[in-house]
């Protein structure tokens, strides 16, 4: 079974900063933190990486939808919009790829990504780490944790510490698996976990503790016209990479819609018939996988076990009253 890791408690934000370049201002003391991890929790809470001060990773990455957005493509400083949807930050301590094109390939590349990107937090590396040098608490943070003042690498290194510690596994699933508890799931969800594994064809690429191969794959969203986001290839240059995507992993499903790299479905059950039947969702796909050549023929009780089986993949935590 997965391996579970505590999420470090936000109570160790106690307060945000307001510190830009023309105007600082230290409106509320943080709370010290005690570890690297802790510290990266500060940072990623904190709006101080973001050339206006208002935008911070979680911004985007929001805690009750499971470090991911409930919008199709979010919104950074001065409300510019995003090219792709908010990925999940969870359960990212065992991927070999970060973001949906696989353009970085540890958690602290994919760190910087966010900071500098001009429709993000637009702000350079070396405008963050000087902030942080300026910042009398934060200089004194780095100094205690990493014996030194603040890097660009020690600050990368404490947000993907972090983001290590967001691991779920309190899941019916789960404890199914662990033989902890059968009852919570249900006689629906086992039958869904049978059509994910054989019908649907879901296993194929969805598999291991967070199901996900690690793989990239073109499911039928690129047509070169109005789905002409090329994803993996923008990365190799390779034309059998044309519409392919790094294939994510299933855990916390419930809370992280809408979906697919351009957040093009609302619900879990869009997803569902999209697969199903492509050709009625886009029928002029280019280099489209061989798994999706024909329908799936899912019956409506089919969809809806399949439906049950992927909400039971998403930690208590998100489902709980």
């Amino acid at each position: 079974m997965k391996k579970y890791l505590l999420i470090i408690g936000l109570g160790s934000l106690v307060g945000l900063y307001n510190c830009s370049d023309k105007n600082e201002k230290q409106a509320v003391a943080l709370k010290e933190p005690t570890s690297i991890e802790e510290l990266g929790e500060l940072l990623f809470f904190d709006p101080i990486l973001s050339s206006d001060s208002t935008i911070s990773c979680a911004s985007c990455h929001k805690p009750e939808h499971a470090f991911a957005d409930n919008v199709p493509l979010s919104f950074g400083v001065d409300s510019l919009k995003g090219g792709r949807n908010t990925p999940s930050a969870m359960n990212l301590g065992d991927r070999f790829f970060f973001f949906h094109d696989g353009r970085s390939e540890s958690l602290e590349d994919q760190a910087k990504g966010p900071i500098q990107n001009p429709v993000e937090m637009n702000l350079p590396l070396s405008v963050a780490v000087d902030r942080l040098k300026r910042h009398k608490q934060y200089d004194a943070f780095f100094v205690k944790l990493f014996k030194r003042r603040a890097t660009v690498e020690d600050m990368v290194s404490a947000i993907a510490a972090f983001e290590i510690t967001l691991e779920t596994a309190d899941t019916p699933f789960d404890d199914f698996m662990g033989d902890i508890d059968t009852v919570s799931f249900t006689a629906s969800a086992k039958r869904g976990r049978i059509i994910f594994n054989d019908k649907a064809k879901c296993f194929d690429c969805h598999f291991g503790p967070d199901f996900t191969a690690d793989q990239f794959r073109n499911i039928g969203l690129f047509n070169g016209k109005d789905l002409n986001d090329s994803g993996r290839y923008g990365v190799t240059k390779k034309p059998e990479d044309i519409g392919k995507f790094k294939t994510p992993g299933l855990r916390n499903l419930l809370v992280t819609g809408p979906y697919m790299h351009n957040g093009m479905f609302k619900t879990l059950r869009e997803v569902i018939d999209y697969y199903d039947t492509p050709d009625k969702f886009v029928p002029n796909s280019v280099n489209r996988d061989s798994l999706l050549a024909k329908p799936l023929g899912l019956s409506e009780e089919e969809k809806k076990d399949l439906e049950n089986f992927l909400i039971a993949l998403t930690d208590r935590r998100f489902t709980k009253k």
